[in-house]
């Protein structure tokens, strides 16, 4: 028993060095974690912050929020965060936010162009102010090579292969999206523009109260429809007078409420209407010409031929030769087509869903 006592006092030397060692080791090592971390100074209201935001994880302190009127998925967020638009604008990545922009466009200019026709968009795009946001939608991949024009280091260049002006439109131009923008030109790339400027139609535009308009065409052997024909003794025009036969009712298309898919511009109202409109898989836009007057009230009023601006349609088949050979037949070929194919399936769908509308309400 005595020898049992005796060996629970008795440290051995080795161990009590031991622990001496391992104690000053770990107060050197407490001091240089403690000077590697910055000092901080809490003022009073940032200590008040920081222990509210701790409390965020607990429900207990947490408000709930449901606003049925935020955006569709935003209801769980207070609307003063709800940002439901975007825009276009360009900005930096460093400094304030608020002085990114020094002059914010009016306007939106788009067209969808292939690199070939770089010379023909860059004298459109001399027709237009800087109060115009410039948006290249490339059909051909090449985008790099359009730098050696100045105002394309400042546009927006947007590339997919083998796509057409309302495929990039569908996708690119939603209403929110482009809700910043009083109105939107989406213009196809052979126009000459020698005879147009583009603050001036603005100012027509607006002066005649037109919501879905295009510049007057020169009459040549790309010409279709007598609407769209440029007048000479006018600044613009809602109506016209075609084959016999064509128009069932002179306030409607072709002879009025009427403008072609090649140079539309519309205003911010008209196309947050229009976008809803086009088909997902009908990327060739026919058909739509005809159906624009369901988007404005009264159609025949709001939807015009500007003559006093004018343009030629040069009809360059360029995306054309984006198609694929099959069966035989020329890439345009098929092209072409597809067009008239979208063009009936559009019509159907239209007229279906209109007939489905009635036979509901009808019902109710």
């Amino acid at each position: 028993m005595g020898t049992i006592h005796r060996s629970g006092v008795n440290r051995k030397p080795n161990d009590s060095a031991r622990l001496i060692f391992v104690t000053i080791i770990g107060v050197v090592f407490g001091f240089f974690v403690g000077i590697s971390f910055p000092s901080f100074t809490f003022t009073k209201n940032e200590f008040r912050r920081s222990t509210s935001l701790e409390t965020l994880g607990s429900s207990s302190n947490v408000t709930k929020i449901y606003v049925p009127t935020n955006p569709r998925g935003a209801e769980l967020l207070p609307p003063g965060i709800v940002v439901a638009e975007s825009d276009l604008y360009l900005r930096r990545l460093w400094g304030e936010p608020s002085e990114d922009i020094q002059k914010k466009p009016k306007y939106l200019l788009t067209f969808t162009v292939g690199y070939d026709q770089r010379n023909n968009i860059n004298a459109a795009v001399k027709k237009f102010s800087d109060d115009f946001q410039i948006l290249l939608f490339h059909y051909d991949g090449r985008t790099s090579e359009w730098d050696q024009f100045e105002w394309s280091k400042s546009a927006i260049h947007v590339s997919v292969t083998r796509q057409t002006k309302w495929w990039y439109a569908k996708r690119f131009l939603h209403p929110d999206i482009v809700g910043a923008y009083e109105y939107i030109f989406i213009w196809d790339e052979d126009l000459g523009v020698e005879h147009f400027n583009g603050e001036k139609y603005i100012e027509l535009v607006k002066k005649h109260g037109l919501e879905i308009s295009q510049p007057g065409l020169e009459p040549n052997n790309g010409l279709t429809w007598q609407m769209t024909k440029r007048r000479g003794d006018r600044e613009v025009h809602k109506d016209t007078k075609e084959k016999p036969g064509w128009c069932s009712d002179p306030h409607l298309p072709p002879c009025a409420a009427f403008v072609e898919i090649m140079a539309p511009v519309f205003s911010r109202e008209a196309w947050r209407c229009v976008w809803h409109m086009i088909q997902n898989d009908l990327v060739h836009g026919w058909g739509l010409d005809f159906a624009l007057r369901k988007c404005v009230e009264p159609a025949h009023e709001k939807i015009g031929v500007v003559d006093s601006q004018w343009i030629i349609h040069q009809v360059i088949p360029s995306l054309g030769s984006q198609g694929k050979s099959e069966r035989g037949k020329a890439p345009w070929e098929g092209v072409r087509e597809r067009c008239k194919k979208e063009w009936s399936l559009f019509r159907k769908r239209l007229a279906d869903a209109e007939q489905a509308y009635l036979s509901r309400t009808s019902k109710g």
